[in-house]
């Protein structure tokens, strides 16, 4: 990972909503966080959210796309997916049965992450995970 002074460092990538684009997404997000020891649980993350954005909004659907976002400091690592929204709820955290075959991702996101906020944005939904490069400040879920 490079050097970081206090401010955070911000990459955005825009991807078309096709299912091939998620693994783009992770080999973008494994890029920028090379060196960190947080990098493969971000990738995970940004599997995740961006897989949901396809499968679950309009972000799949002809001329779709998804948003992604990494912010870099020295405190945290945030990762961010906007989709192009079209659903008319909220993507929200469920606990699943393990057995369960859907519903599980961001229930699992927010397994590996210390916080995840969902925010509405125009047309559609921000999913930011957050990991902490101190688990002290915020204390990991169980």
């Amino acid at each position: 990972m490079h050097e970081y002074t206090s401010t955070a460092r911000v990459w955005g990538l825009t991807c078309p909503g096709f299912p091939e684009e998620v693994s783009r997404a992770r080999r973008w997000t494994r890029d920028i966080l090379r060196g960190s020891p947080l990098a493969e649980d971000a990738e995970l993350i940004v599997s995740e959210l961006s897989a949901n954005a396809i499968l679950h909004t309009a972000s799949g659907r002809e001329s779709g796309s998804f948003h992604l976002a990494v912010a870099v400091s020295a405190q945290v690592i945030a990762v961010s997916v906007t989709d192009d929204g079209g659903t008319g709820t909220a993507p929200k955290v469920e606990h699943q049965d393990q057995e369960a075959e859907h519903g599980r991702g961001l229930g699992m996101v927010s397994v590996i992450a210390h916080r995840v906020v969902v925010h509405d944005s125009d047309g559609g939904h921000t999913v930011t995970a957050e990991l902490f490069t101190d688990a002290r400040m915020g204390g990991h879920p169980c």
